[in-house]
């Protein structure tokens, strides 16, 4: 597929660079410029783009404000941000971004990124994505691939096959955006994918669910809902 890419960012070293690479990408057909989110906005309302490579920080319109505005758009470009400032990460992906890329960007991980557009662009992803920051590297973490989540404080961790990792949002947000994904609060600091439960154990009148291995309380008060969640998974169910 030969896509379609808007690049926007006011620094114009690193507008020329992104041009560069995107250009020597054999998936890439076209890439136009915009040196602000203005200019942006209006080359996004004479037509339409396959994607939109967007800077987070531009003067006057930034590109999280921009983002916003592309949301309502009847259809929505993706929106692939590039940015100097891996601490806004939560916030771009809040608005569904399909990458997230950190300056300097290397060419594979732009690559990487032309991939995602371009699978998405003929089958778009049923799965959320998560950013987190590892050793100073923002990396995706796929909710698939989440099997629990566990409070801490404002900060939730969230546990996968690979290890955990931890994010900057409260677990009462994930809760609320992960629910019709099938994950279910077991307790005040837990939330878990139903379709990771291997098991549910009693004892005493306490129970627990085994999830990768991991033996998780869950408290009498969410009991009843999880037996419910789980007969209903079981039946094929919403």
């Amino acid at each position: 597929m030969s896509l379609s890419l808007l690049v926007v960012d006011d620094e114009r070293p690193v507008l020329d660079e992104l041009t560069f690479l995107l250009r020597r990408d054999e998936r890439v057909d076209e890439v136009v410029t915009a040196d602000s989110g203005t200019e942006a906005l209006q080359l996004l309302r004479e037509r339409e783009y396959d994607a939109v490579f967007l800077d987070l920080a531009m003067p006057g319109l930034s590109g999280l404000d921009l983002a916003a505005v592309l949301a309502r758009f009847r259809v929505a470009p993706p929106v692939v941000f590039v940015t100097a400032h891996a601490e806004h990460a939560v916030d771009a992906f809040d608005l569904n971004a399909v990458d997230y890329l950190l300056k300097p960007v290397r060419e594979e991980r732009l690559r990487e990124a032309v991939r995602r557009i371009s699978e998405g662009a003929a089958a778009p992803p049923a799965d959320d994505t998560i950013a987190v920051e590892l050793a100073g590297v923002t990396r995706l973490v796929v909710r698939s691939d989440v099997r629990f989540v566990e409070a801490q404080g404002d900060y939730s961790r969230l546990h996968t096959a690979a290890g955990s990792h931890l994010v900057r949002l409260p677990i009462s947000s994930l809760e609320e955006r992960w629910r019709d994904a099938g994950f279910l609060r077991i307790h005040r600091s837990l939330l878990v994918a139903l379709r990771h439960v291997e098991e549910i154990r009693e004892d005493d009148g306490r129970v627990a669910v085994l999830v990768g291995g991991r033996e998780l309380q869950v408290s009498r008060r969410h009991t009843p809902a999880l037996r419910e969640q789980l007969r209903r998974t079981r039946r094929g169910e919403a």
